[in-house]
């Protein structure tokens, strides 16, 4: 008796496995509306409460990866979104995350290598429309600032006519379309320049070592208390540590050279003459994951968040190599990925990593 009764239940859950199957468009149209206008009416700022928020929008450098896009770091601070770089794909990981675009405030730029830019125009255009603004997305930077935007700003004004075109000023106005700039002259060492300062969010930028990119520059962010510093792309520099000394948050770039001096002489090896001196090239101009450990510890900083993580880590292992040391020097550090978040309550010293929010 028992294994019949075993028997009908299966048969019965078999069948309504298939008619669920069959029918499986109808259900997801009968669904969709509602759970499409809760996605839509959610408001991952406001749940994240008072305090300052990282989420790493990029973790990755210029190479290709599966798990780290380009570089690019969003800061949640008083209701507002301020990103750091835009690298390809960033804007559409904000989405992904649960971030409106349209919350945009403004956006940092840390110097102009393509990787670090080459996601302006999409994350400009869509902070545009889906935020109905009238007035162009404030991009700051240093001195050659301009030049970036009024070049993404005229290869995107047909687009801005376009869009107009179609959806009219209620949406999009072409006086919210695109890019504004303001530039500031970079410090000498050891001083910093506040950037902006508004709502009890203050920005200061400083000056780094990317040379021969020049200018080159990092920023503090300051909120209710708390702190978190972004590092750009830059050899092991004495501003950083003078600048992070004692902060929440130590946002820091870093290359391996161990697994680039291997990709280089691979490259050779394959004869492959110009990606091996790519790959040679750039060892002299970026940290590498133990130097930003000893600056992270000789500043005293409560954590250190990994990101710019060059080469990519998608084959299991190389994790492990790209860390080897970091930990007998610091071990309070996270490994970014796209979509890491780390919360820091306002007024307080607690630091709650959330992990990937994708």
């Amino acid at each position: 008796m028992a294994i019949k009764k075993i028997y009908i239940f299966l048969s019965l859950l078999i069948f309504v496995i298939a008619l669920g199957y069959l029918n499986r468009s109808a259900i997801v149209l009968k669904i969709l509306p509602n759970a499409a206008t809760k996605v839509i009416a959610a408001d991952k700022i406001a749940d994240l409460g008072d305090g300052m928020h990282i989420a790493l929008c990029g973790a990755g450098g210029p190479m290709p990866s599966s798990t780290r896009s380009g570089p690019c770091v969003a800061v949640i601070a008083n209701g507002k979104i301020f990103v750091v770089d835009v690298g390809s794909g960033s804007s559409r990981n904000l989405g992904r995350m649960g971030f409106r675009t349209g919350s945009i405030d403004r956006v940092f730029l840390t110097h102009f290598h393509s990787d670090h830019i080459d996601g302006l125009g999409e994350l400009a255009m869509t902070r545009w429309v889906t935020g109905t603004h009238t007035e162009a997305l404030p991009v700051f930077g240093p001195t050659g600032v301009e030049s970036v935007v009024e070049g993404f700003n005229h290869a995107y004004g047909q687009d801005a006519v376009y869009r107009n075109a179609h959806h009219g000023d209620s949406v999009a106005t072409l006086s919210g379309n695109g890019m504004s700039h303001k530039s500031f002259v970079v410090p000498g060492d050891g001083k910093k320049v506040t950037v902006y300062d508004q709502g009890g969010v203050t920005v200061e930028m400083f000056s780094v070592d990317h040379k021969p990119i020049s200018p080159a520059v990092g920023y503090l962010f300051t909120y209710k208390g708390r702190t978190a510093l972004i590092s750009g792309d830059t050899t092991k520099n004495t501003n950083v540590e003078l600048f992070s000394k004692n902060i929440d948050l130590l946002i820091h770039e870093a290359l391996s050279p161990e697994l680039l001096t291997i990709m280089s002489e691979s490259a050779n090896a394959a004869g492959n003459a110009s990606g091996s001196k790519i790959f040679h090239d750039v060892l002299d101009y970026h940290t590498s994951p133990v130097e930003a450990a000893e600056i992270a510890r000789d500043a005293q900083a409560q954590h250190l968040l990994y990101y710019h993580i060059v080469p990519p880590l998608d084959i299991p292992g190389l994790e492990a190599v790209w860390l080897q040391g970091v930990d007998e020097v610091f071990t309070h550090y996270t490994l970014g990925e796209d979509g890491t978040l780390i919360s820091l309550p306002a007024n307080s010293t607690e630091i709650i990593k959330i992990g990937s929010s994708l």
